[in-house]
């Protein structure tokens, strides 16, 4: 039986919401191991002169314990 351990990571991005998810991933990737899944509990962006200016995502990554 597998024990699974699951964080909340927000990250941003300039391109968009799945950048965003990838860049949460990667960095949570530096420091935990064995990532099973990501779930983008949120999403939500900034604007700035009327544009949207960064796309940001709180997400639930989901890893296995060794």
């Amino acid at each position: 039986m597998s024990v699974l351990k699951v964080i909340e990571v927000l990250s941003g991005s300039s391109k968009s919401w799945e950048d965003a998810t990838q860049q949460a991933v990667i960095k949570a990737a530096k420091s935990v191991k064995n990532i099973r899944s990501v779930y983008v509990q949120e999403q939500s962006a900034t604007v700035k002169d009327d544009k949207v200016a960064e796309y940001r995502v709180n997400v639930k990554i989901t890893f296995e314990i060794e």
